[in-house]
């Protein structure tokens, strides 16, 4: 499989993707305290972040766990729920937004342990720096950087989480390369992302708001597990969650997106040797 995207899927511009996306997620974080990071923006969207993360499956003690300005109401999971972390573990999060699940690792792997986000969008990246102190923990940096080229070093992860974030490259191929590469030996992914189970018709697959909106760039069960294979994972198990439809019905006022993705727990492991 090359780096393209499929002919079903989004069809605009890498440039073009990464710019509606970037200008999205800068808007969240500066313009709007809380808004959803999938579907339209509606000036209600995700007016309640915690919320949100009640319905994407995060439990009363996540969300009161956290410091306010961290949970953005983001995402289309719990991957901190999948991910099994121990006590002084490095967890990495791709696309790590405000920090909320990155001080949910932290309770997880201790003050032993390390979590790292990395996050494109600059606005991001400060807001979640400015959450830091707010959270009282040491254990928790966050970098600016693309997915696609991590500014992780090689074989320095346990583990790698994602919430919704995968979705938006146009290059997904290349993410999963970068993930393989920072992982140790016997590390393993850990992400809730969206999955296509229908092709998508031309004004969803050519609207830039669709890619920004974690709808248009969404791939296959089937393409995901090949890019995965290709990228050297094993123990590859993708897990589609049809109550996931439920809130996905809510990202578009104009058609029901649920017809075409659906919120998947995608899980896989580096071999040891």
């Amino acid at each position: 499989m090359t780096d393209d995207v499929s002919a079903d899927g989004c069809e605009i511009d890498a440039a073009e993707q990464r710019r509606a996306v970037r200008e999205r997620y800068s808007g969240i974080a500066t313009e709007r305290p809380s808004s959803s990071c999938c579907g339209d923006d509606a000036p209600d969207a995700g007016a309640d972040p915690d919320g949100e993360s009640r319905r994407l499956g995060y439990g009363e003690d996540d969300v009161d766990a956290v410091a306010s300005g961290a949970n953005l109401g983001l995402g289309c999971g719990n991957p901190t729920a999948i991910a099994g972390l121990e006590a002084g573990e490095t967890v990495l999060d791709l696309g790590s937004g405000g920090g909320f699940d990155c001080f949910l690792a932290a309770r997880e792997v201790g003050p032993d342990g390390r979590v790292i986000g990395v996050d494109m969008t600059p606005e991001m990246v400060e807001r979640a720096r400015e959450n830091v102190e707010k959270n009282g923990t040491d254990a928790v940096e966050f970098r600016l950087g693309e997915i696609e080229h991590l500014p992780v070093a090689d074989g320095s992860v346990d583990v790698i989480i994602s919430n919704c974030v995968i979705n938006l490259s146009p290059r997904k191929p290349q993410v999963f390369r970068e993930a393989f590469r920072v992982l140790r030996p016997g590390g393993r992914l850990a992400v809730s992302d969206v999955v296509r189970t229908a092709p998508f018709p031309p004004d969803v697959r050519l609207d830039p708001a669709s890619v920004a909106g974690c709808v248009a760039g969404a791939s296959t069960i089937a393409e995901v597990e090949s890019m995965l294979e290709d990228a050297g994972f094993t123990e590859i198990a993708i897990d589609p969650k049809d109550e996931s439809e439920e809130f996905i019905r809510d990202w578009d006022d104009d058609r029901d997106v649920s017809e075409y993705v659906v919120s998947a727990t995608i899980e896989a492991r580096r071999p040891r040797s």
